[in-house]
C-alpha cells in the first residue's frame, strides 16, 4: 500500500478533463491493475456459483448421489473462500485508489496555489477552490475506486455469456444482445446529467464564495447593519443551488430507477425463456436454476456499469474545474535568462510615476486616492495584476530578475494581508530566522501577546477572526518586520489603530528599519512626521517630493490631503 501524501504528485496533463483522468490513472496504474485483478476474481467467483449450484442439483440431488453433492458443496465452499478473500483485497485496493487520487488532487492544487500566489484570487473565486478540496476530489477518487468493480463486471459478464452460449445458444444471444441494448437505453440520460451536474457545481462554487465572504466580514456586517441584506442574498443563491440540485436529482432518480427496472425486466425474460426450455426438456432442472442465478447475478454488472458511467460524468465535471486551476499561469514569470542581481542597497525607481526610493531611507507615498498609492505599492513588489519593466532596482528591471529573488528582497504587506490559522509564533516568523519579540514591540503588539493565554503558542483561527481589526493589522505588520527584507513596502499599516498607538509605531518603525529601505503609503500626519522623505502622488504621477514640513508649507494640494482641510478653510487661514 502507498504512503500518503505522495512525495511528488507529478506534472499533470491538464489539456482536457479526459487527458487529466487518464494521466491520473497512469500515475497509479499499479494499484489500479491489482484492484482490477482482484475485482475480476471477486466478481467472477460470484458468476460461476450458479453453474456450481446447477451441477449440484443435477448430479447430486436429482441423481440422489451423496458423494457428488458433497463434492460440489466443497467446490462451493472453496469458491466462497476465494470470493471473500479477493473481495477484502479488492476493497483495500479500491480505498487506496480513492485516497491516492484525492491526495494527488489536493497536492497538485496546493502546489499550484503556492505557485500562483496573489494571482489565484484574481482569477478564481475562493468558493471554486474550496469546492475542489471538498466535493471534486471525492468524485475523482470515486471513479478510481469503482474501476476495480467495473473491470470485474465486464469480465464476469463475458464469462456468464460464454457459459450461457455453451448451454443454450438462444439464451446466450439474448444476454449478449440484451445487456448492450439496456446500456444504450440509459445512454441518452448521461449527457444531460453531465450538463446539469456542471451547472450545479458552478452554482455551489459561487455559493461557497458568498459564504466565505460573509464569514470573513461578519464583524463589519454587524457594525453597519448589513446582516439582513447578505442573509437575503445568501438565501436567494442557496435556493438557486437547491433548484439546480433538484434538476440533477430528477435525472439521477430516473437513472437509479432504470438501474433496477431494466435489469428486472431482463431477469424476467431470461427466466421465462429458461422455464420454457426446461418444460420442453431442452435444459435440465439444474440448468434452469443456474439460468435464474445468472439472470439475478447479471443485475450486479449492469448496476456497476451504470454506476461507473455516472462516476465518470461527475469525475469529468470535477476534472474540468481542476484543469482550469492547473492551467492558470502567474502574472509574473521568471525570465529565460535572468539578469545579474543588483547590489544590496540599490535605489528603487518607478519610471511610470517618477517615484524614486532612495536606499536605506524611510519614504512615504501620499495620495488623495488610497487605491492609487496601493496600486503603486503592488507594482513596486511585482504584485500587480499587470506587470511591466518600468520598476527597477539598481537600474535592473524587476521583470528581468527571478521571481524568487524579487520576493526575497522586496516584501509588500498590504491591507488585504491575511493571518493564516496555526501557531501564532510560526505565523509571525515565516522565514524561521526573524526576531519576533522585536517586531512585536515595533508594531506595538506586546499587549496582544500578553492577553493571549498561551502567548506565541496560541492557535490562530482562520483569517485571524478572533482578533480585532486593529490587532490583526499590528500582527500583520509584525510579520512583515520579522521577514526583515532589503526593501519593505507597507500599505496603510496604521489605518485601524488609535492615534497613540500609531505614534508609537511610527517612532519605533523608523528605528527598527534604520539603514534599510522602507516605503509606507499613508496620509497620516503622525506617520509622515517620522519619515525621511514624502512623495506626493496625484493622477498617477509624483508631483512633489520633500519632507513633510516642506510640503505642508509649499503645496496646498498636499496640505488638503494630509490635514483634510477644505479649500475654503485653507483660504480663511491665509
Amino acid at each position: 500500500m502507498r504512503h500518503l501524501p505522495l512525495d511528488h504528485p507529478g506534472t499533470a496533463d491538464h489539456r482536457s478533463p479526459g487527458r487529466f483522468l487518464l494521466w491520473m490513472a497512469k500515475g497509479q496504474w499499479h494499484t489500479l491493475a491489482l484492484g482490477m485483478f482482484f475485482g475480476i476474481v471477486w466478481m467472477s467467483s460470484q458468476a460461476v456459483l450458479p453453474a456450481v449450484i446447477g451441477r449440484a442439483i443435477d448430479r447430486g440431488v436429482a441423481a440422489r448421489d451423496g458423494s457428488e453433492l458433497l463434492k460440489w458443496a466443497t467446490v462451493m465452499f472453496a469458491i466462497g473462500l476465494v470470493q471473500a478473500v479477493s473481495g477484502i483485497i479488492r476493497h483495500r485496493f479500491a480505498v487506496t485508489n480513492w485516497l491516492t487520487a484525492a491526495y494527488r488532487t489536493v497536492q497538485l492544487v496546493g502546489r499550484q496555489t503556492v505557485h500562483l500566489g496573489g494571482t489565484l484570487p484574481r482569477k478564481v473565486s475562493t468558493g471554486e477552490v474550496v469546492a475542489i478540496g471538498t466535493s471534486d476530489l471525492s468524485h475523482l477518487g470515486q471513479v478510481m475506486d469503482v474501476s476495480a468493480r467495473f473491470a470485474g463486471a465486464v469480465v464476469s459478464f463475458l464469462l456468464v455469456s460464454v457459459i450461457l452460449l455453451s448451454t443454450s445458444v438462444t439464451l446466450g444471444l439474448v444476454v449478449l444482445v440484451g445487456v448492450p441494448l439496456l446500456m444504450l437505453l440509459v445512454g441518452p440520460l448521461l449527457s444531460p446529467l453531465q450538463e446539469r451536474s456542471a451547472t450545479q457545481r458552478h452554482l455551489m462554487g459561487e455559493l461557497s464564495n458568498t459564504a466565505s465572504d460573509i464569514v470573513g466580514g461578519l464583524r463589519v456586517l454587524r457594525g453597519i447593519g448589513g446582516e439582513q441584506v447578505f442573509h437575503d442574498r445568501y438565501r436567494r443563491e442557496s435556493q438557486t443551488v437547491r433548484r439546480a440540485g433538484v434538476e440533477v436529482a430528477k435525472l439521477q432518480s430516473v437513472l437509479d430507477a432504470l438501474q433496477v427496472f431494466l435489469p428486472g425486466v431482463f431477469v424476467v425474460l431470461v427466466v421465462w425463456l429458461g422455464a420454457r426450455y426446461a418444460v420442453e426438456g431442452r435444459i435440465t432442472p439444474g440448468e434452469l436454476v443456474a439460468f435464474y442465478g445468472y439472470s439475478a447475478f447479471l443485475m450486479i454488472p449492469l448496476r456497476t456499469a451504470t454506476e461507473y458511467a455516472n462516476k465518470i460524468i461527475r469525475a469529468r465535471v470535477a476534472a474540468r474545474r481542476v484543469c482550469r486551476v492547473l492551467a492558470l499561469t502567474p502574472d509574473v514569470v521568471d525570465p529565460e535568462v535572468p539578469a545579474a542581481s543588483p547590489p544590496p542597497g540599490s535605489d528603487l525607481l518607478d519610471a511610470r510615476t517618477g517615484l524614486h526610493v532612495r536606499a536605506g531611507r524611510l519614504t512615504a507615498v501620499v495620495s488623495e486616492q488610497p487605491d492609487e498609492s496601493a496600486a503603486l505599492a503592488d507594482r513596486l513588489g511585482l504584485c500587480a495584476a499587470v506587470v511591466d519593466d518600468e520598476v527597477t532596482l539598481g537600474g535592473v528591471p524587476l521583470t528581468s530578475l527571478r521571481r524568487a529573488e524579487v520576493r526575497d528582497r522586496i516584501v509588500v504587506s498590504d491591507t488585504g494581508a491575511i493571518l493564516f490559522s496555526g501557531r501564532l509564533g510560526d505565523r509571525l516568523d515565516t522565514t524561521g530566522t526573524g526576531t519576533v519579540a522585536q517586531a512585536l514591540d515595533t508594531a506595538s503588539a506586546d499587549d496582544i501577546l500578553v492577553a493571549l493565554p498561551d502567548g506565541l503558542d496560541t492557535l490562530v483561527a482562520e483569517r485571524g477572526r478572533t482578533f480585532s481589526g486593529g490587532q490583526r493589522q499590528r500582527l500583520v505588520l509584525a510579520r512583515a518586520l520579522t521577514a526583515d527584507p532589503e526593501v519593505l513596502v507597507l500599505v496603510e499599516p496604521t489605518s485601524a489603530v488609535d492615534a497613540h498607538t500609531e505614534a508609537r509605531i511610527a517612532f519605533r518603525l523608523r528605528a527598527h528599519r534604520a539603514g534599510r529601505t522602507t516605503v509606507v503609503t499613508t496620509s497620516s500626519p503622525l506617520m509622515l512626521d517620522a519619515v525621511d522623505e514624502v512623495a506626493f502622488l496625484r493622477d498617477g504621477r509624483i508631483v512633489a517630493a520633500g519632507t513633510h514640513g516642506d510640503l505642508l508649507a509649499t503645496d496646498p494640494d498636499y496640505r488638503m490631503v494630509v490635514t483634510r482641510e477644505s479649500a475654503d478653510e485653507m483660504e480663511a487661514v491665509r
